[in-house]
């Protein structure tokens, strides 16, 4: 849903209601992963995407129907081939997904401020969190942070009452699971309950992963799903040579933040490098010694000469980030491997630099390098072998 975010703050503020479709459970092979979203508005414009284009014939459908009502519900697809065919999941996985309704403020399932203020976070790039209890006790409660993340302003702040969806209070009908009567509601969350669910969401949160989870209320289980933005992941280049371009410009399109880094100030403008977030003319090593990192940042290191490779490599392979890389021929990197041995850097570091840089695509162009080098970064950030689908066996897409 927080992918979304921009485009459903628009919507609002344009005065339309909207009916949010949020992926909460896939099993076998299906496009998507859990937390993707698609909205659908009253005037019938759709946003996002939750399949790749299989199912979202039926969610446009699911969508009217809770415009029509504003009752929440719990939609599965593709239990089988068969079935999959018949909703238009081909890939024979199974999608399950929650459907709410968001409108304005003032009318039935307002969505409140400090919902309100977290999905500005994830536009705006910056981390946030929204809890969503998709089943039992207090279905279709959103919940925030108990601190929302990045922010102070009073809205964002706003304590557990004014955090879920309904402008009749957190367990007005129009949040509840679509059921045969008001008789029918699920009951509410208790206190003990949304605290260890606001405390899961802040944890989550710190660690940048969207989850699902169950959460024990009044000795019956909620099941939460937890959905976090986190800020952008970091590209750091160092080299700035026409592959550092490419490479910019594609890493960007794939969500990263670039920066350029480069001792030669004649080169390191940001002219050349229009894709990235900043270029810096510093040395290397200093530049990465000082800057922010963290286990999801990708170093790659373009330089081609070992004045700047063996310090800057020496310090990356110290750090706790993603990826290392190093472009240079298999020379270059035999004698680069020799250097760092003599400086003291432990074989277990060695053994995380990927040099030479990139997988085996036949690429030679500054372009079709770049597509090698993130390939690489893919492969190693989701385990995957980097084989051709073709030769494998197994779904195609991991289950979340």
């Amino acid at each position: 849903m927080l992918e979304i975010a921009g485009e459903l703050l628009e919507a609002l503020a344009q005065g339309h209601r909207v009916a949010v479709a949020t992926v909460t459970r896939v099993l076998g092979s299906a496009p998507r992963t859990l937390g993707t979203a698609m909205a659908v508005t009253d005037d019938g414009a759709v946003i996002g995407s939750i399949s790749g284009g299989c199912v979202e014939g039926a969610i446009f459908e699911s969508a009217q129907e809770v415009l029509a009502d504003g009752r929440g519900r719990l939609t599965e697809f593709g239990v089988t081939d068969d079935d999959a065919f018949a909703v238009g999941l081909s890939c024979g996985g199974t999608v399950e997904v929650f459907l709410t309704e968001f409108a304005p403020a003032g009318l039935r399932n307002a969505l409140a401020d400090a919902a309100r203020a977290q999905l500005a976070l994830a536009a705006a790039g910056r981390a946030a969190g929204l809890a969503l209890v998709v089943a039992g006790a207090g279905a279709g409660r959103i919940l925030v942070p108990n601190e929302p993340a990045g922010t102070t302003t009073d809205d964002a702040a706003a304590g557990p009452e004014d955090a879920g969806v309904g402008a009749d209070g957190p367990d007005a009908a129009g949040a509840a699971l679509e059921a045969d009567g008001p008789d029918d509601r699920e009951p509410s969350l208790d206190p003990d309950a949304e605290r260890r669910i606001r405390a899961e969401l802040d944890a989550r949160i710190t660690r940048g992963e969207t989850h699902v989870g169950t959460v024990d209320c009044d000795g019956a289980l909620s099941r939460v799903l937890y959905l976090v933005a986190a800020t952008p992941p970091r590209c750091l280049i160092f080299g700035a040579v026409d592959f550092a371009a490419a490479l910019s410009a594609a890493a960007s399109l794939l969500g990263y933040r670039v920066t350029v880094c480069d001792a030669r100030a004649v080169f390191a403008t940001p002219e050349r490098f229009p894709a990235a977030a900043e270029v810096v003319v510093e040395w290397p090593s200093d530049y990465l010694a000082r800057t922010d990192t963290d286990a999801r940042t990708v170093v790659c290191v373009l330089t081609h000469d070992e004045k700047f490779d063996l310090p800057l490599l020496e310090t990356a392979l110290g750090l706790d980030v993603a990826y290392v890389g190093a472009m240079g021929s298999r020379r270059s990197h035999d004698r680069r491997m020799l250097r760092l041995r003599e400086a003291g850097v432990a074989e277990t570091d060695l053994a995380r630099l990927h040099s030479p840089i990139g997988l085996d695509l036949g690429a030679s162009s500054p372009e079709e390098t770049a597509v090698s080098i993130l390939a690489e970064i893919l492969a190693a950030r989701s385990g995957a072998t980097g084989l051709p689908l073709r030769d494998r066996r197994g779904p195609i897409h991991s289950a979340s």
